[in-house]
């Protein structure tokens, strides 16, 4: 599997305000661009702290692209909640004057590239059960780190 890289804070500005104004092209929506958008909300966006933010954003983008946020799809709490504690894991290890491409880069670097790393902290049926899409659910296989 190729790791997608960033090679300009324009890119990483491009997806977190595509995010935000629900402008983003859906196949542009990618893991990735999903720690992307969580960098730049991280350093960047003003409004509120993107663990209460972040949520509303992604079901909003989901409604304008026309994916339902239901119990089976769309919008998922824990996976969204997980993702934030990962980037800022990664983002506190750094100075806070790297820039917002190069921050993504690592945290795609640290292990999060791939998706398949929140199965290292969730058994499956836990993390895709719909009290995992609704709210927090506690990791139950290894904590987090």
């Amino acid at each position: 599997m190729t790791t997608q890289r960033f090679h300009t804070e324009a890119e990483i500005i491009r997806l977190g305000e595509g995010l935000v104004n629900r402008t983003l092209p859906k196949p542009e929506w990618t893991h990735a661009a999903h720690i992307a958008a969580a960098v730049y909300l991280v350093c960047r966006h003003p409004v509120a702290p993107p663990e209460r933010e972040m949520p509303d954003l992604i079901r909003a983008y989901n409604r304008a692209t026309g994916v339902e946020n239901s119990d089976t799809g769309g919008y998922h709490e824990t996976i969204t909640q997980a993702s934030l504690r990962a980037v800022r894991g990664v983002l506190s290890t750094l100075p806070g004057t790297t820039p917002q491409h190069v921050l993504a880069n690592a945290v795609l670097d640290a292990g999060y590239a791939d998706k398949a790393w929140l199965l290292r902290h969730w058994h499956q049926d836990t993390l895709f059960s719909v009290a995992a899409r609704r709210g927090w659910v506690e990791p139950d296989k290894a904590p987090l780190p």
